[in-house]
């Protein structure tokens, strides 16, 4: 698999990029891909000298919640912290916007998975801008004074946020899963349509489709601004689940083995008294 294809390395198109790509026994080949994350984790616990923040963004029913469920199920669940972030609370909005995302950070040995994340700062409150105004910034008192100059400043703020936890030992990696309005539009009816999955559906889900276009927009903006060597932004076809599952993983997996963790050896001190540390035990 070619998977530099998916890599936000230039100035994109999303009308451009196909959300759908169908891959053979992709299920199957996942089962292996979860081993071997399994054990990358495992080591890079031992090292202990990276962290791993794994960001994910895709419009509503673009797969975030299986995609998380199915790919980690064989990490060590000491090992990877889900953190999903919905509407900022009254603390939240007492702190500047970034600060409930650094709290939350992985620490070093771990895989920190962010289910939406700090885009949504420049995402759904660049098409609610309304959202801002409960922030309380100084000089921002009605929408009018909110423009795309504020985004981009934000934007900007994020690449710094990001640099520094490069530089402090957190790999980052971002996914885009890059849903189709045709396929949204089928999983919305199937929430409707299965009394069991009756839930998962809010009519806010249809006022938000109204404004695909705007979203849309603002996610081209975002990959193309925020895609960086250190930081990038990877775009997953994600009309196919399983497919989806699997590329992503495929992305993770080889990103994370450029690494090359490895476990510390013991000290000579220790590795010098090993026969007698096994005689200690041998004669209990």
């Amino acid at each position: 698999m070619n998977l530099e294809k998916y890599r936000v390395s230039q100035k994109i198109k999303l009308q451009n990029i196909s959300t759908e790509e169908v891959i053979e026994n992709a299920e199957k080949q996942l089962k292996k891909l979860r081993k071997k994350l399994s054990k990358i984790q495992n080591t890079m616990y031992a090292e202990g000298k990276y962290g791993a923040l794994i960001c994910i963004q895709g419009m509503d029913t673009s797969g975030k919640d299986s995609l998380i469920r199915e790919v980690f199920k064989d990490v060590n669940a000491r090992g990877v912290v889900v953190h999903s972030f919905k509407v900022p609370t009254e603390l939240e909005l007492q702190h500047d916007f970034m600060w409930r995302h650094y709290i939350a950070l992985p620490a070093k040995g771990k895989l920190g998975v962010f289910n939406r994340t700090h885009y949504e700062n420049v995402l759904v409150t660049r098409v609610h801008p309304e959202y801002i105004l409960s922030e309380n910034i100084p000089n921002i008192k009605t929408v009018n004074d909110i423009n795309d100059d504020f985004y981009h400043d934000r934007m900007e703020r994020i690449n710094q946020f990001e640099n520094h936890l490069v530089k402090s030992g957190t790999i980052v990696l971002k996914f885009f899963l890059h849903l189709s309005k045709e396929e949204q539009k089928n999983r919305l009816l199937r929430r409707l349509n299965l009394p069991h999955k009756n839930w998962k559906f809010s009519e806010g889900d249809l006022k938000e489709r109204k404004l695909w276009s705007k979203y849309q927009f603002c996610y081209e903006d975002v990959l193309n601004r925020t895609s960086k060597e250190n930081a990038p932004w990877f775009i997953v076809p994600a009309d196919d689940k399983p497919s989806a599952r699997l590329i992503f993983a495929e992305i993770l997996v080889n990103e994370l083995e450029k690494y090359d963790f490895k476990e510390p050896v013991l000290s000579k001190k220790v590795a010098d008294r090993i026969d007698e540390f096994k005689e200690q035990l041998n004669n209990e």
